[in-house]
């Protein structure tokens, strides 16, 4: 009798591709678990769902994540699941959630494959269909990047979205019924994008060209004003000479910027030019001869970068080094901070909002010193940590709200793309590509939010005794002036949440971080 009322988790998921194939949705899965619980008899203690997310990692789906925490509350005997690739393609990543599981007395089933791991062949039958799902995932992955590949090689577009270029669809020349991307030119956006290659080309910097942009008002293809980045891109792009350079990045969810493809795909594209041959050339010998320059060595250190905030615009603040020569032809450096919107875009988005490093360092240090002198404001400092838990309570559901619009977004704009896959408009294999960000994007935000949650719900922390805080902060000042232009920056950021300018461009309010200070002295 106990077995027929044994108590069980669903658990579901989907990733966006799979939305578009029958069979895989969230919706049709949990039916089909629902009916076999009720036809077995089961208790459904709760119904987790992933929607939207690979099955590449474990890490960022917070269902999973939770249902594994509640498996170790006990709040159920078994988890099922409509196959064992909604848990993993990855075979260590199924085998470690398995093993987890029964740890807490949890067994594990999977309803097509109908197999339980109690037995060593139902954990046999699991190695080799967790290594079948993997095998999968795996050729899946690399049939649809050698199709891309193929594509690139055949001056093909990929997809995506590129100043003075619309993507349209059309008919294949090859099969009629099928649809492509292909790239045509929007000649407001066409003349935008040529001016920046002349301008350049005639001598002119990129973060005046950036600035003068910006000013005379003109947007990103993202609708963003633009940057030294965005303008580097668009020189540096041979999109615009009629080539389609592909692979250029291999792995970035991995890699990032570590993962430059020394030799991209680079082909004669289909689409039709913006500028001429002649024209890329020139800018491409400059940016060369650019690049190819000693670089100057920056003397100074900037530990408060990241926390000083601009009095304007209230973005983070950047290094910047004034040089003069005296009579003598000496040279001197005077170290500021300024606004990092203005180093990036220019006067056109901010003004530089300049704040001494010597005088930012002295005032900091001068106010840490201050505590440290009088017991007073140390024991209101350690007053303030006891009630740290409520007080932040209130932007943690704010950035939870904020979180909770984002993400609804975000699913609004990949449901924009499955209905152009629907309605035959786009290809599976630009599907992907389209919808790669969104997915990352979604993956980074529910990952945010859990921990948001987990906070929310977690107890407060003990308190920190007065003198361990006094001696912390007197420990603070001695070790900042050994300390290197690394490990100072380190220590500030342990320290200190937020710093503000005032309109004179003086240091305003102090938001101190000594739950960080203390994690760092005490490691």
């Amino acid at each position: 009798m106990f077995d027929t009322m044994k108590t069980v988790a669903i658990y579901a998921r989907v990733s966006t591709e799979e939305q578009a194939e029958e069979g895989y949705s969230i919706q049709a899965q949990l039916d089909t678990l629902r009916q076999y619980a009720k036809q077995n008899r089961y208790i459904v203690s709760k119904e987790y769902k992933d929607e939207g997310i690979s099955g590449k990692s474990i890490q960022n789906r917070p269902q999973l994540q939770q249902l594994l925490r509640d498996a170790k509350q006990g709040l159920f005997q078994e988890v099922i699941v409509w196959k064992i690739n909604r848990i993993s393609r990855n075979q260590l990543d199924l085998l470690t959630i398995v093993d987890e599981l029964q740890k807490h007395g949890v067994s594990f089933r999977s309803y097509t494959e109908n197999f339980e791991t109690e037995t060593p062949m139902g954990r046999f039958a699991l190695q080799m269909m967790g290594s079948v799902a993997e095998l999968e995932r795996n050729t899946i992955v690399d049939n649809v990047k050698m199709g891309m590949k193929q594509r690139a090689r055949q001056g093909k577009w990929n997809g995506g979205k590129v100043l003075g270029y619309e993507s349209v669809e059309v008919e294949d020349s090859t099969f009629r019924k099928r649809k492509e991307t292909r790239l045509v030119i929007v000649e407001a956006e066409a003349a935008l994008v040529r001016m920046i290659f002349e301008k350049y080309a005639s001598g002119k910097g990129i973060k005046a060209i950036a600035n003068e942009l910006n000013h005379l008002g003109y947007k990103t293809k993202w609708g963003k004003p633009f940057s030294v980045v965005a303008v580097k891109d668009i020189l540096n792009n041979p999109l615009y000479v009629g080539k389609i350079r592909f692979n250029k990045q291999e792995n970035w969810t991995v890699k990032r910027r570590k993962g430059t493809n020394a030799s991209p795909i680079l082909a004669d594209g289909e689409h039709e030019p913006i500028i001429t041959e002649e024209l890329w050339n020139t800018v491409q010998a400059l940016y060369k001869s650019k690049s190819e320059k000693p670089a100057q060595v920056f003397h100074g250190c900037f530990p408060f970068t990241g926390v000083m905030r601009c009095p304007m615009c209230g973005h983070g603040m950047v290094a910047q080094r004034a040089t003069r020569k005296n009579k003598n032809g000496e040279i001197k450096y005077t170290l500021y901070y300024q606004c990092g919107q203005f180093a990036n875009k220019g006067s056109a988005v901010c003004r530089a909002n300049s704040v001494r490093a010597d005088y930012a360092e002295e005032e900091i240090l001068a106010r840490i010193e201050k505590i440290v002198s009088q017991p007073q404001i140390t024991e209101d400092v350690v007053k303030e940590l006891g009630q740290r838990q409520e007080v932040d309570k209130e932007p943690l559901e704010q950035e939870l709200k904020h979180l909770d619009k984002e993400l609804a977004d975000t699913k609004r704009k990949m449901g924009k793309y499955m209905e152009l896959y629907e309605n035959d408009m786009l290809e599976v294999e630009i599907l992907k590509v389209r919808l790669q960000e969104l997915r990352e994007q979604e993956q980074r935000l529910s990952v945010r939010k859990a921990k948001i949650e987990n906070q929310l719900k977690s107890g407060d922390a003990a308190p920190i005794p007065f003198e361990v805080l006094k001696g912390m902060l007197r420990e603070f000042r001695n070790v900042f002036k050994r300390a290197d232009h690394k490990k100072r920056k380190q220590l500030v950021h342990s320290m200190i949440k937020e710093i503000t300018v005032n309109s004179d461009r003086k240091i305003d309010n102090i938001l101190w971080n000594f739950d960080g200070l203390v994690q760092r002295l005490l490691a």
